[in-house]
């Protein structure tokens, strides 16, 4: 009885621990564990397991089928730039930060992000899917095609084939392109060689792995990568919805 009296006064003690002010950090939920041994009685606090979301299967979804990457892997970083303000429109011109693509683009991204963590890298997305309409945002700041798809034609990205991606290492660290993302200048180029060799050694890796897996490049972006059968889809406008 003496044990137990001793446990409900502890256990009442934390429950009534005053709580820190004005406090914005943010902790882990923890588990009150109280033990009692042959040594006396110890009081212990155990992290609670925070369980990532089950992945979600490709299986009966067609090769066009639009699907949220992060729902199929927990293996990519992302700065999804249109959804901030940190992008050459100056503007956030989606709701939230979601990368789209279709199936068949996704399941190409798996398979060249798996070599890319074999060498200590995995890629970063700054854009995926983009809805017709902010094409036309994009063409009425910067009508050139070298940088902007047309939004009459189309661009890859509207299809849900093309992404805007770098490599970063497993700390979440970025590789150095040479360039932030949507840098409208030759040093950008594929074609400029006049750049350190860690530069061109990266943009390589990058260039490389992705076309191993059907991706293809453009001159003017280092960053840009079409996936070969990803052209052919239809254009879509749809915007994803925001939890």
């Amino acid at each position: 009885m003496r044990n137990l009296s001793f446990i409900m006064l502890i256990l009442l003690a934390i429950a009534c621990k005053p709580k820190a002010a004005n406090t914005t950090s943010t902790k882990i939920p923890k588990e009150i564990k109280v033990v009692v041994t042959d040594s006396g009685i110890h009081v212990e606090e155990e992290s609670k397991k925070i369980q990532e979301p089950v992945l979600k299967s490709f299986e009966g979804l067609a090769d066009t089928t639009f699907i949220r990457l992060a729902d199929f892997s927990h293996d990519f970083e992302y700065d999804m730039r249109y959804a901030t303000e940190n992008n050459f429109l100056k503007a956030k011109v989606y709701d939230c930060a979601e990368c789209y693509t279709r199936v068949r683009t996704a399941k190409a991204l798996l398979k060249a992000n798996t070599e890319f963590l074999k060498k200590g890298v995995k890629i970063k997305f700054f854009d995926c899917y983009r809805p017709n309409s902010v094409q036309y945002k994009m063409w009425k700041i910067v009508p050139n095609p070298q940088y902007v798809a047309n939004p009459v034609k189309g661009s890859i990205h509207n299809k849900g084939g093309a992404v805007d991606i770098t490599l970063v290492d497993l700390e979440g660290k970025e590789l150095d392109m040479g360039t932030d993302f949507d840098f409208f200048g030759k040093r950008a180029y594929h074609d400029n060689l006049d750049l350190p060799q860690e530069i061109l050694d990266n943009r390589k890796l990058l260039k490389e792995t992705m076309e191993k897996y059907g991706f293809w490049s453009i001159r003017t972006e280092w960053w840009h990568y079409n996936l070969s059968a990803g052209s052919n889809a239809n254009i879509a406008n749809f915007k994803w919805e925001c939890e």
